[in-house]
């Protein structure tokens, strides 16, 4: 059922709220009412805001498309993507699939004892001992846990039942699937003999998903030994731990403790329900690793692609200091190339310029971290005969990744030495790889001949209001010199809270101006991509997790109506209201990859408060508008802030419906504060119609 009415607040913002309307999303369940009272004072409440609306329609407004060929533009084939930074736990217990949290044990630092957090013990002092050495085998990760085991399996001293040992609960616990396959690895050193129950178990212990004994005679793991077995998980759980148990007295080291499910998406490690979220987005680039991830609150914790790559038990791993927490690297550099090309999408590495966000390493000493950046497009684009290019083939990627974006630092074109150290960067980059487009840090006004770029970078965090008045941003930017890349953008605020439905409005008018706007504006991307719901470092987000869960917030649902915009022809259209400024609108034609079909997409964010009676006129197509098989996808909700949750993710979500009256002259309602896309299907001579559940489409 729709909320309850709520009295009309006071504007925030520049947003003027409105009593919610029943909610006309499509199939959504609606529980069963108990109380036929309550059955009356919704029917009262509904029809009080049948009035209401009714107070505030009446609005008319004329449309008008020009969808002739010569007077489209096309816009530009990488116009919408997508931006991962690590932070929110986004990769590390998010997108990365790896269960174990600290599972090499450096989290605690190099000095030992350390702290091994999350890991704890199974037992207690009188039976078990645990710390850190710098004992394994690995150089450049060398801390290792020792595990003495003071009980054993009988006499006075027994080990109490079930043994004792070490657990890990992964990141907020592990989900555990019933009957699915986990890949389980380690090492382990004992020159004691060794019998060591590995175990998937309920977080306190009580219920066993799944076992495996490693048995060894003594000597057998006098040396450091990989282990290697998969766990069948009987049951389901949520939050599970891995334990390692054993009731035999000894000392036994482990190193590079690993779980990894079996089923990742396209086998890469990522998390499959994660990555189809994005894949479904149709991204055209993908900007990584991140921010100020990237530089780090000092260099010593910034991201270095080269201690990102190789077998992963040999990356160091690094304290992700702006963010505050470890990550092991798990998501390296080779994943971030690997990803986009799982993503069909566009790589764009951000690299790090010698800068954090407290330190600067100045031009005259730069050389070592260009060439690091010369090195790294060498690991991505170079033949596996070169030297980087053959340590991406020994990691099976033979063929280059298609590296042709550069962004070069990160917010940092204030700082001093920043203009001479791009300048160093500039020419390195384009002298082994002129086909390399860079992007600058510093706007449109401070590039030139002597600090050239193919892009400049744009970020807007900014209220609803002030979002929505952007999207006359780009309008008065010179049409010559380089163009914008609008990297980072989102509404932030009191009204955005976790992810509302007018921020997510906001954003779309924005995104529509940068649309009208594609002859300066060449690619955009909201920002921050994901959350983990333990860890919300920044709100709000696109995409919200947990260990087991996941929806989309109302921007995430917002940027499928562009996602067919990358590579389309916008239409010049104009919009004739009188006193109401709160439309915006693009027109734009494209082909849908499933079924060939050519559509003209209509799009009109209103973001105000009446319902406008909008009149269409579409002139100059060269082809008609079908009479059937068009599509009305409306995406707006009861209340302006209204917000998905774990417990209602499809509370505001987009809601598609046949259009009865598709052609050239339509008259057509548009909801108060919603996004709406008329899908007019082109007459191309063909007799296929889209199904209405894919018109928007089943991909979601």
């Amino acid at each position: 059922m729709p909320p309850p009415a709520r009295c009309p607040l006071s504007p925030q913002s520049g947003i003027d709220e409105v009593a919610p309307r029943p909610s006309k999303r499509m199939g959504v369940r609606r529980g069963r009412l108990d109380s036929s009272l309550f059955h009356m004072l919704v029917l009262v409440c509904a029809l009080s805001q049948v009035l209401f609306v009714g107070l505030v329609t009446g609005q008319t407004a004329q449309l008008s498309v020009d969808a002739s060929s010569q007077n489209g533009r096309t816009i530009p084939d990488k116009m919408f993507g997508i931006f991962f930074e690590e932070l929110n736990h986004a990769g590390a217990g998010g997108l990365w699939a790896e269960l174990v949290s600290n599972r090499g044990f450096e989290a605690g630092g190099i000095n030992t004892p350390s702290n091994i957090d999350p890991w704890l013990i199974i037992g207690d002092e009188s039976n078990i001992i645990v710390e850190t050495d710098r004992s394994s085998c690995f150089a450049s990760n060398p801390i290792a846990l020792r595990m003495e085991v003071l009980c054993g399996a009988t006499g006075t001293n027994a080990c109490p039942s079930g043994g004792v040992g070490i657990y890990n609960p992964g990141y907020w616990g592990m989900n555990i699937e019933k009957t699915k396959v986990y890949k389980v690895s380690m090492y382990i050193r004992s020159s004691d003999s060794v019998d060591l129950a590995v175990s998937l178990t309920s977080s306190d212990g009580l219920q066993n998903l799944a076992t495996h004994t490693i048995t060894a005679e003594k000597g057998d793991f006098a040396g450091w030994t990989k282990v290697e077995f998969d766990l069948q998980s009987s049951e389901r759980n949520t939050n599970s731990r891995l334990q390692l148990t054993t009731t035999k007295n000894g000392i036994i080291w482990f190193d590079q403790v690993s779980v990894m499910p079996s089923d990742t998406y396209m086998g890469h490690g990522f998390r499959k329900d994660l990555a189809t979220m994005l894949a479904n987005l149709k991204p055209r680039f993908l900007k990584f690793p991140g921010g100020n991830y990237v530089m780090g609150n000092y260099l010593l914790n910034a991201f270095r692609w080269s201690e990102t790559i190789g077998p992963w038990e040999e990356r160091p791993g690094h304290f992700n200091d702006v963010w505050n927490y470890w990550t092991d690297d798990g998501l390296g550099f080779f994943e971030f190339l690997q990803l986009a090309e799982d993503l069909d999408a566009c790589p764009v590495w951000v690299i790090n310029d010698g800068a954090s966000l407290n330190e600067q390493i100045p031009s005259a000493t730069i050389a070592a971290f260009v060439k690091e950046v010369v090195d790294g497009i060498e690991f991505a684009r170079g033949d596996p005969k070169t030297t980087w290019g053959s340590v991406r083939a020994a990691m099976g990627h033979p063929e280059p990744f298609p590296l042709y974006y550069i962004s070069v630092g990160n917010q940092e074109c204030s700082k001093p030495y920043y203009k001479e150290k791009y300048v160093k960067f500039y020419s390195a980059i384009k002298a082994s790889y002129p086909d390399i487009k860079i992007i600058s840090s510093c706007d449109i006004s401070s590039i030139s001949a002597v600090n050239p770029a193919d892009l400049y970078d744009v970020h807007v965090y900014t209220s609803s209001g002030d979002m929505f008045s952007k999207t006359r941003m780009f309008d008065s930017t010179p049409r010559s010199g380089p163009k914008a890349f609008v990297s980072e953008y989102a509404v932030t605020g009191n009204d955005a809270g976790r992810g509302t439905l007018v921020a997510a409005l906001a954003e779309a008018a924005f995104l529509i101006g940068l649309e009208r706007n594609s002859d300066v504006v060449e690619m955009a991307s909201c920002a921050p991509l994901f959350v983990n719901d333990n860890d919300r470092g920044f709100s709000p987000d696109a995409i919200v997790f947990n260990s087991w869960q996941h929806y989309g917030c109302p921007n995430y649902w917002m940027l499928h109506f562009f996602k067919d915009s990358s590579g389309a022809t916008l239409h010049p259209l104009t919009i004739q209201v009188s006193n109401y400024d709160q439309l915006a609108a693009s027109a734009l034609t494209w082909q849908n990859s499933n079924d060939g079909n050519t559509y003209l997409k209509i799009k009109v964010v209103n973001f105000g408060n009446k319902a406008v009676n909008l009149n269409i006129a579409v002139a100059g197509l060269e082809n008609g508008i079908q009479e059937f098989g068009s599509i009305k996808t409306v995406l707006t909700s009861g209340w302006l802030r209204d917000e998905n949750s774990f417990q209602q993710p499809d509370k505001v979500v987009p809601a598609a419906s046949p259009i009865t009256n598709a052609g050239e002259q339509m008259g057509v309602i548009v909801d108060p504060y919603s996004l709406t896309s008329f899908d007019l299907l082109l007459d191309t001579n063909t007799d296929k119609y889209p199904l209405l559940e894919s018109s928007f489409h089943s991909s979601m």
